[in-house]
């Protein structure tokens, strides 16, 4: 069966720091707005394809094992120059048999956005041709900062998902969710907010039930 299954994650969710950080960020956009301030959501997609299941997010660079968790390709947070350092950067990751970290403070959550095989398949594939821009920026000139939400919301909408129709829980709001449709719908990105093509490792049966390598 195939599936695609989108997670909506609490901001912080298992962190005080992030949390804390994302809470003041928010209540500084809901004043400037003049609105309640918001619950804020970081996306992720487990895919089950005709090649394997895959979890499919962005997130900080975490060591030098890049491979055994499916990373296809990194970018920088908040500058370029910044980037250089290995705790200024992020990757994405398209991870065989591989987890959610926060899964369990998951809300709304899976929620099935495709069935399609094809659908499916687009999506792994096209995960390490993603821009990475500057990550907590408007590199790419969308009237909002690129971040994770982007990156998913640009793999649903290049596969024929309406990623523009999809809400976060009532309550909540995904920064960056926008950004990612519209370069989706711009077409194709340019080579220098590129990832850099790595296809993503098959993953391994044991015992019917698969994990990473």
């Amino acid at each position: 069966m195939s599936a695609v299954d989108l997670f909506w994650i609490p901001l912080g969710a298992g962190g005080q720091s992030v949390r804390f950080n994302g809470k003041a960020y928010e209540a500084i956009c809901a004043r400037l707005a003049r609105r309640p301030p918001l619950d804020l959501y970081h996306s992720a997609l487990v895919v089950t394809s005709p090649g394997g299941r895959y979890t499919i997010e962005s997130a900080p660079v975490r060591g030098e094992d890049g491979l055994a968790r499916g990373v296809v390709g990194e970018g920088p947070v908040g500058s370029r120059r910044l980037g250089r350092l290995a705790i200024f950067r992020y990757e994405l990751r398209c991870w065989p048999g591989g987890i959610i970290p926060d899964v369990a403070w998951a809300v709304d959550s899976p929620r099935r956005l495709s069935d399609d095989p094809d659908t499916a398949g687009t999506i792994v594939e096209l995960a390490s041709a993603a821009p990475t821009p500057v990550w907590g920026r408007d590199e790419l000139s969308t009237g909002e900062m690129w971040n994770s939400n982007s990156f998913v919301a640009w793999l649903l909408e290049r596969a024929g998902v309406d990623a523009a129709a999809v809400e976060p829980p009532p309550g909540g709001r995904a920064p960056g969710w926008q950004a990612g449709v519209v370069v989706a719908r711009r077409g194709s990105v340019s080579s220098t907010t590129a990832a850099r093509p790595r296809a993503p490792a098959a993953p391994a049966s044991v015992g019917g039930l698969r994990r990473s390598r």
